[in-house]
Formats: C-alpha cells, sequence, structure tokens
C-alpha cells in the first residue's frame, strides 16, 4: 500500500495494482526492473507531486494518472508495459483496446528538463511493437521506429530507452511498429516536460488529455482497424460523454488545458464562457508575446496545443470539439433524414411486418433523447448525458469546465452542477405572442 492508499493487489480490482517482469534486454542492466504500476479505475486520479527529484507542478490527466517512478542514482527511471486492456468508453460500454499499464491511453509521463530518463518496455502484446517519444529531441537510436533505429520490441521481451530531456513542453509518445494497427488500438499516451523552474510559465491547474477516434459498430468491442474516415467513437483519453471527466477549476485560478490529436482529422477545441490563448505546441512554447486569443483552437493530425485563460467567470462551460457529429455517440451514418416529411402511413405500414417500429427524425434529432428504446449490446445512445435542465443532447468529445468560487486549492472533486444566482438563466416569455410571419408566395 503507497501513501496515498490507493495500491492493490487484486488483478481484477479497480485502484493501482503491482506487477513484475523478470526479463531485460539491451546495453543497461538495472540492478532491477522498476515495478509496473497498472491503474483500473477510469476516474482522474489527483496530481501526484513528487517526493524525489526535482520539484514540479503535476498535471491532472482526464479519466487518467501520472505514472509513477524511482530515482536511481540522478537517472528518473519509469516502467511502461504495452498490453491488452478493457477501457470503459462510458458506463454501458467497454472496449478491447491496446494500451499501458493497464489503460488506453497510457499514463501520463512527467519529468523535468534536464533530467536523465530510463523507460523500460516490457512487450505483452501477440506482435513487436516500439516506442516513439512525439516532438522530443532524443538520440537517433531512442526514436523508436521499427527496423529504422532499432528492431521492434519481441513480445515478452524488454528494451531500455534512456536519453536526457533538452527541452519543457508539452509531448506524447505511441508506437512506430505496425502503427496503423497498434494506434487504432489505442496505444499512446501523454507526456509533459516541467521546466527547470517550478516558476517558468506556472499555472494552478493544469490539465492534458488525448484525442482518439475508434470504429466500434454496435455489439461489438473491438476497434475496426482498417478505417480511415468513417468513425463513430470520438473520444478524450478513449472516454465519451457523460463518461469524460468535467475539469473542476477555483475561479480566478490560471488554467491551462493540454491536448494532442492521434486521430485521422482535425479537431477544433472550443471552451465556453471565455477566451484562452494558445501559448504552446508539441514544437514548444509560444513566446508570451506571441501567443493569441481564441475561443476555439484548431488541432491537426499529430499536432498538440497548450492553452491558458483565467477563470473569472463562474458556472459549467462547455468544452468540445466544435465538429458537430464528434459530439455524438455510436452514430448510424447510414441513417436516412427524414425531416419535414410526415412518416405516419408509413410507420403504420412498417408495423404490419416489424411490429413495434418506430419513425425518428421528422422534427430533428431531439426527438431520440425520450425514446426508450433498448440498444444493441455493448453501445451507446447518440446523445446522452442528463443536466439540470434536462438532456444536454451531447456526446462524444464533450466535457464540462466546472468554475467555483469555494473550490479548494487542489480539490479536484466535481463540484455538481452550478447553482444560478436569480434572474441569470434564460427563461419563457410570458407576454404578447409576436404576429405570425406572412406565408411565402
Amino acid at each position: 500500500m503507497n501513501d496515498d492508499g490507493i495500491l492493490r493487489r487484486d488483478i481484477l480490482g479497480g485502484g493501482l495494482i503491482l506487477a513484475s517482469s523478470a526479463l531485460v534486454s539491451g546495453r543497461v542492466q538495472a540492478a532491477s526492473l522498476p515495478e509496473v504500476p497498472i491503474m483500473r479505475d477510469t476516474k482522474m486520479q489527483a496530481p501526484a507531486h513528487p517526493t524525489s527529484g526535482p520539484d514540479y507542478n503535476p498535471v491532472a490527466t482526464l479519466n487518467g494518472w501520472s505514472l509513477p517512478f524511482r530515482m536511481n542514482g540522478d537517472w528518473k527511471e519509469f516502467h511502461l508495459l504495452a498490453e491488452p486492456v478493457l477501457r470503459e468508453i462510458a458506463p454501458g460500454m467497454t472496449a478491447h483496446l491496446w494500451g499501458y499499464n493497464g489503460q488506453s491511453p497510457g499514463p501520463t509521463i512527467e519529468a523535468v528538463e534536464g533530467e536523465k530518463v530510463r523507460i523500460f518496455v516490457t512487450n505483452h502484446l501477440p506482435e513487436a511493437t516500439t516506442i516513439h517519444w512525439h516532438g522530443m529531441a532524443v538520440p537517433n537510436g531512442m526514436d523508436g521506429v521499427t527496423g529504422l533505429t532499432q528492431p521492434g520490441i519481441p513480445s515478452g521481451k524488454t528494451y531500455v530507452y534512456e536519453f536526457v530531456l533538452q527541452r519543457s513542453g508539452t509531448f506524447m509518445y505511441h508506437p512506430h511498429a505496425d502503427e496503423m494497427v497498434q494506434m487504432a488500438m489505442g496505444m499512446m499516451g501523454f507526456f509533459v516536460v516541467h521546466p527547470r523552474d517550478p516558476d517558468f510559465r506556472r499555472v494552478d491547474r493544469d490539465f492534458v488529455f488525448l484525442i482518439g477516434a475508434y470504429d466500434i459498430e454496435p455489439g461489438s468491442y473491438t476497434p475496426k482497424v482498417n478505417e480511415m474516415t468513417d468513425f463513430n467513437i470520438w473520444t478524450f483519453n478513449s472516454r465519451v460523454y457523460p463518461g469524460i471527466d468535467p475539469l473542476p477549476v477555483r475561479q480566478g485560478d490560471k488554467v491551462r488545458i493540454r491536448y494532442g490529436n492521434l486521430t485521422m482529422t482535425n479537431h477544433p477545441i472550443h471552451i465556453h464562457g471565455t477566451r484562452f490563448r494558445v501559448t504552446g505546441t508539441d514544437g514548444g512554447w509560444v513566446d508570451e508575446r506571441a501567443s493569441w486569443p481564441e475561443a476555439a483552437v484548431d488541432c491537426a493530425v499529430g499536432q498538440m496545443r497548450a492553452i491558458e485563460f483565467t477563470a473569472d467567470n463562474p458556472g459549467d462551460w462547455a468544452m468540445h470539439c466544435h465538429k458537430a457529429h464528434h459530439t455524438m455517440n455510436a452514430m448510424g451514418h447510414q441513417v436516412r433524414t427524414y425531416i419535414g416529411a410526415d412518416m405516419s402511413k408509413t410507420a403504420k405500414a412498417i408495423r404490419k411486418i416489424a411490429p413495434g417500429y418506430m419513425p425518428m427524425g421528422s422534427t430533428g434529432g431531439s426527438e431520440m433523447t425520450a425514446m426508450d428504446m433498448p440498444l444493441p449490446e455493448n453501445t451507446l445512445p447518440m446523445m446522452s448525458g442528463s443536466g439540470p435542465f434536462g438532456s444536454i443532447e451531447m456526446g462524444g468529445m464533450f466535457t464540462v469546465v466546472k468554475i467555483r468560487p469555494d473550490l479548494a486549492p487542489g480539490d479536484y472533486t466535481d463540484p455538481g452542477w452550478y447553482q444560478h444566482p436569480q434572474g441569470t438563466v434564460a427563461y419563457e416569455w410570458t407576454g404578447a405572442p409576436l404576429p405570425h410571419p406572412p406565408k411565402a408566395g
């Protein structure tokens, strides 16, 4: 049991689990391998402040956690386990993915500019793998490209990556081995290199997540790895709304949100109720004089963004991809559009051969949120999740930034729904009705 009391050895339980590995390859023969921490819990773990090594301001990973490390002299050592994992996409749907240390995406790696890191990678996949350190300056033989800079890590073997962290910033890791399959199966993770000076570009809360997309047909559990364009599950850290964690923020906090895109398309990320400044990419920090204001910023394939704002406007503020289909779950892209069509006669005829048939879409899509229809196995409604005023009519890449004046520093628990001051909620007009508009023509 560790100091936080979250360590468990039950392989079927939640929380943190320890595993061991006996194989080590390569030129570094450590006295022993670091233990392999495994996380099954799908909730965001509180930021882990370092107890050894250089100080830094830790990040909070949406629906995730940061990988523990050990200091071995002046080396900071981590252990990643590449393995098949079960990932709950949201309550009611679980995917069979590949990931690291019990989850997909894998745990966030945090270290400090100038540190020497040694990362052990044990492969429990059925095929060879590698890890590429996206955006980071490393020795060529540590770059993780199968066949070009190293042999693939065979199943059952452990390889060692060693390098010095040349610059601080926002990075990620993913395979360059059977890349189409392994990344489509969820193999990715965040890598944050903190500034050597803990006060450099310091913020009060620093959130991270990766954008992923899957094609998982209703009733199935494994993504279709050969899909290029027609995805139906759009995720933040392999979760969809209402399964994505909110971002609890204390009013007045300076907030940073970092995200990376490993899907097959771009994503304009939009936050309501504020404007932010773009302060970093995977290429480095944007000079403070050159950062620019946005309310939505696009993130192309293979890119990362860091945005910052001061949380001065209390409330529950939506954060989502602004591509409308990406805020939906399990969409059936072959469904016909019936807006404006009178389906009453057609429905009556169809019920003669298919009792219980219900036409949908004649008046738009919102009617689907009120229909209590059975779903196929292991799938989700397109629109899911309720708020204080009813159905939010969103799914997919959607969550809420919850800004509160009474949230304690370091408190990341969900504060519940915002209690609006009297007279600040949109209301129904009860005065004289407007006259009917004239008919066209």
